[in-house]
């Protein structure tokens, strides 16, 4: 199996988790912050994250809406892998439900009694290990 990168995108961050070799487990890598008002969107240092890790897929979550319409975030999402996609031409892209990877990140940390302030700065990054985690459980 090939490395895969899990990606939740917001308009001031980008959660990123990286699967292990085998392609069973997500762990949370880092945050990259990003500035979308301004144009600013990390992509060069998606870049050397997926060449050092040597990744061939990109989950990227795409957020839905509940009726299953993409909505303003949604969009987001798909302008990012089409940026992503520009950069790493050779990189599989998959899009990804991710409507309840937030809520699962935030049950998940809540449960762990994470304080409010530590949530804040790992749930991206928790997030999109689950996004990439759904991906990888779909796989097996």
């Amino acid at each position: 199996m090939n490395k895969a990168i899990g990606l939740d995108v917001g308009s001031k961050t980008v959660g990123i988790a990286l699967s292990d070799a085998m392609g069973w487990t997500a762990q949370g890598l880092e945050t990259l912050r990003i500035n979308e008002d301004e144009g600013i969107f990390g992509i060069d240092r998606l870049k050397e994250i997926i060449e050092e890790h040597q990744v061939s897929v990109a989950v990227v979550g795409l957020p839905k809406n509940m009726n299953n319409s993409i909505g303003p975030r949604g969009e987001a999402s798909i302008q990012y892998s089409e940026l992503l996609k520009e950069a790493c031409p050779h990189l599989e892209i998959v899009m990804w439900d991710e409507r309840l990877s937030t809520v699962g990140a935030e049950r998940t940390l809540l449960e762990a009694d994470v304080s409010r302030k530590k949530r804040k700065a790992v749930i991206d990054k928790m997030a999109a290990v689950f996004i990439l985690q759904g991906y990888l459980n779909s796989k097996s």
